[in-house]
């Protein structure tokens, strides 16, 4: 099979400011990758899910959010809202009418608003430790009271990154955007296939919150897939075989 050519651009989207993309045709549907916090299009999963849809023939799509890789925008300025709005404005202008959609960590979170707002075009889910609601429960939810205090008086701390480089901001607009779009807290209203894949050494969103999303899922074909001695990022080459036969039963 003669693999498409991936077409790399620019797309403007609300706020003025314009997001950068990389999308390969194929046939349908168009499976988009969402990635994480702070993570951009050009990761190991998201080059790998690239490599093997290309081998399929199967159209994908992946993007930079606002303030992430080569998109516009300050990291600081953006959350959870904006960056979906983003995931949506390319999905609308880029991809086709049927998805799978991928998310990574944030990108699984992501990948919820996605569907609840495009119900009749995403057929099927799949989460690498998916962490909707993170901002509340793994964040918020973190913080000791003198943090907390500080967030709520000057609107933003800086945190250590566990993978290198300058502390990263934390907004309190971060934190009171995610309230308004707690998904863990009731069932979710989609019911198409979902497959969840998380390591159970995944210190940064605790295995168990792969189990509390497939009890709020509406559908009955959700499978979860532990990984013992997999991590946060599951960026091994077994986890990465994995995932893209996470996906290859998906797309059927």
């Amino acid at each position: 099979m003669t693999e498409a050519m991936e077409e790399t651009g620019r797309l403007p989207v609300a706020g003025g400011v314009s997001i950068a993309y990389r999308r390969r045709g194929g046939k349908r549907p168009t499976v988009v990758f969402l990635g994480g916090f702070r993570s951009d299009m050009t990761g190991s999963k998201a080059s790998a899910l690239d490599a093997h849809c290309a081998a399929r023939g199967q159209a994908f799509l992946r993007l930079d959010y606002r303030g992430h890789g080569a998109s516009d925008g300050d990291f600081a300025d953006g959350t959870v809202g904006d960056w979906a709005g983003d995931a949506l404005a390319a999905i609308d202008a880029l991809a086709g009418d049927e998805l799978v959609l991928v998310g990574s960590s944030m990108g699984g979170w992501i990948a919820l608003e996605v569907a609840l707002a495009r119900p009749g075009r995403v057929r099927a889910l799949v989460g690498i430790a998916a962490a909707p609601d993170f901002t509340e429960d793994l964040v918020w939810g973190r913080m000791d009271a003198a943090a907390r205090r500080e967030l709520e008086a000057s609107g933003v701390i800086h945190r250590p990154s566990d993978y290198g480089g300058d502390p990263y901001p934390i907004t309190m607009k971060l934190v009171e955007d995610g309230r308004r779009r707690l998904r863990l807290r009731a069932p979710i209203p989609f019911a198409g296939p979902v497959r969840l894949l998380h390591g159970q050494r995944d210190e940064d969103v605790p295995w168990e919150r792969a189990l509390l999303l497939a009890d709020r899922l509406a559908g009955d074909d959700v499978r979860c897939i532990l990984v013992k001695d997999g991590d946060h990022r599951l960026s091994r080459p077994q986890d990465l075989a994995l995932l893209a036969a996470m996906l290859d039963e998906v797309l059927g």
